[in-house]
């Protein structure tokens, strides 16, 4: 008898200890199954508030774009929650992508990258930093150096051009190579090397690059090629290809700021 009621009590134990274990998983379960859904449902919800505003940004500056610049514009927005950035009023960071557009027929890729976003888009952006990426053939159709008779050429940091002058009373047709440097509203042109395009007799190669680079460098407005506001930050050239960064500060992204011009003056 008493073998009998031992190996009964140690079963009954273990049913006991069955029962509670599920209890505990179920409370578990319980509470945990509720906070999952939650969140899931959250993120859901947040991602869908994304892609509506992301897709409500990219129509109205495409809306917006001048009437001679073409292609699709892309928007992504930072951030962790859409939704706590919108109650907040502001996004912290949205970037637009433009990687195949056109201006004056001109392809070129632009992306430009914004903090400080209101919600309400007629209101100032805090800072934009934009970045164009141009070929030589693109920046020919867009861009003309003053005095240049030529096309522009790009090489390892250098850009060249031709260009006249009268040089002890004698036409002379030069090339330069010159160095570009970001000046806000100019990118200024510093000749290095120069060479002949056309006989002119026996000219001092020194004495036409003292001739061009006596008044210093030679300054090209870009601020009449860009929005009222926008300036050049750098610039990087490479052989046939050219980088170039504008910054912005304060200004509203609607259709007048990108149909406006600057200017040097």
């Amino acid at each position: 008898m008493s073998d009998s009621t031992t190996r009964v009590l140690p079963e009954v134990g273990e049913r006991t200890t069955r029962r509670r274990r599920p209890l505990w998983l179920r409370l578990l379960l319980w509470i945990g199954i509720p906070v999952v859904v939650i969140v899931v449902l959250l993120v859901v919800v947040d991602g869908a508030a994304r892609a509506y505003a992301e897709q409500r940004v990219s129509a109205e500056v495409q809306k917006n774009l001048p009437a001679d610049v073409q292609g699709k514009v892309t928007t992504r927005i930072g951030g962790f929650s859409v939704i706590q950035q919108y109650l907040a009023g502001s996004f912290q960071r949205v970037e637009l992508d433009a990687p195949n557009a056109v201006v004056q027929g001109a392809p070129l890729s632009a992306k430009l990258v914004a903090t400080g976003v209101p919600t309400d888009l007629s209101k100032p952006i805090s800072e934009a930093t934009g970045t164009i990426s141009i070929s030589q053939e693109s920046l020919n159709k867009l861009v003309k150096i003053p005095g240049a008779t030529g096309d522009i050429t790009l090489g390892d940091g250098t850009i060249g051009y031709d260009g006249s002058l009268n040089l002890l009373g004698l036409p002379v047709g030069y090339t330069v190579t010159a160095t570009p440097e970001a000046a806000g509203k100019q990118v200024l042109l510093k000749p290095e090397k120069a060479s002949l395009k056309t006989g002119a007799g026996n000219v001092n190669l020194d004495k036409l690059l003292q001739a061009l680079t006596s008044q210093g460098p030679f300054p090209v407005c870009a601020a009449q090629y860009l929005p009222d506001g926008v300036q050049v930050s750098d610039i990087a050239v490479t052989p046939g290809h050219a980088t170039v960064t504008l910054t912005a500060s304060d200004v509203v992204m609607d259709q007048k700021f990108l149909n406006s011009k600057g200017s040097c003056s």
